[in-house]
């Protein structure tokens, strides 16, 4: 039987030969994630900012009716609602803080919670009930600070064993295209204000896992040929280490995109912002280890000496057969 094989063994393309114009494009969308990230903020849930959360689909209405329910549950006198779309247009969450007292006495919230829902209910008899999730603000603060950390920790740690494994340029390089996936994933949702909650940094650390292993792969490759050609020129050798890795890459990148698919597709609601996180995470993961992680080695003047240890004075003297500094 034949094996299947999307990208031939031998290629021979030029990447980097787009390298100024990819880093100038990723450069301008990573400031333009920060800006939309300033400007929107992320839809946190209930995960980091605490409260209620309701989720609702209004099965026999293509739209739903924000303005009508915003009304209906403030007149509940729990508060103003926080009331959002997400994934179809009649979907929504109803977000709201939790009544004063809760601390003490968590049957507080469950009462709001069957308060709204049983309003809902009345007033839309086609509504669903997709799911009722309660956080309280001490605990949503400190899973927003154990979050942050563990991302920058991830980082750090990755770009410390780089360093160690390789030399302190590949180190900066991996660094560098790690902060441009999470960078463009945090634009991401800030753009289509999918809700950002502890799956979706579950999977901000999967797409750092997956985008610095295919960060080492092409590192490894490089460096395997830094030592074999020695007198290659750099972007020649940059080329040809990612077009010798890149059957594996598209092989790899591409049974996971498929799964990721199927995911988004026909997978519960509940995972859609993690396999959509996951999708966007593995393609600019892919792009990153190419365009980023390998045109910043030319610019921190990575050759062939990078690896090899500087002579010493004995050696020196014994290929100039000075018997004063070898002895």
């Amino acid at each position: 039987m034949k094996l299947l094989k999307l990208v031939p063994d031998t290629t021979n393309i030029a990447f980097l030969k787009w390298r100024n114009i990819a880093v100038a494009i990723s450069i301008l969308m990573i400031i333009g994630s920060m800006a939309l990230v300033a400007q929107r903020g992320l839809n946190f849930g209930v995960d980091f900012v605490g409260g209620q959360m309701i989720r609702t689909t209004f099965t026999q209405m293509e739209d739903a009716p924000i303005t009508e329910l915003r009304e209906k549950v403030g007149a509940l006198g729990y508060g103003d609602p926080t009331i959002q779309r997400f994934g179809q247009p009649n979907e929504v969450s109803i977000r709201m803080k939790l009544p004063t007292g809760s601390d003490q006495d968590p049957e507080l919230a469950n009462t709001m919670a069957d308060e709204i829902t049983g309003m809902l209910k009345t007033e839309y008899p086609d509504v669903r009930i997709d799911g009722v999730d309660s956080v309280s603000g001490k605990v949503s603060e400190e899973l927003l600070s154990k979050g942050v950390w563990s991302l920058v920790g991830a980082m750090l740690a990755i770009t410390l064993y780089i360093w160690i494994r390789f030399e302190w340029q590949f180190g900066a390089g991996a660094l560098f295209a790690l902060f441009h996936d999470v960078a463009l994933t945090f634009g991401f949702f800030a753009l289509t204000q999918l809700e950002f909650n502890l799956n979706i940094v579950a999977a901000l650390l999967t797409i750092i896992g997956y985008s610095l292993n295919d960060t080492i792969v092409v590192y490894d490759r490089i460096r395997e040929n830094l030592k074999k050609y020695r007198k290659m020129d750099i972007i020649a050798l940059l080329d040809l280490s990612v077009n010798e890795t890149l059957a594996r890459t598209v092989m790899t990148s591409l049974t996971m995109l498929v799964a990721l698919i199927a995911l988004i597709i026909w997978g519960p609601d509940v995972i859609f912002g993690f396999a959509a996180a996951m999708f966007l995470g593995v393609f600019i993961g892919t792009y990153s280890s190419v365009y980023m992680a390998a045109p910043i080695l030319i610019w921190l003047k990575v050759g062939p000496d990078s690896f090899v240890p500087p002579a010493s004075a004995g050696d020196r003297a014994e290929k100039l057969g000075d018997p004063e500094e070898v002895g």
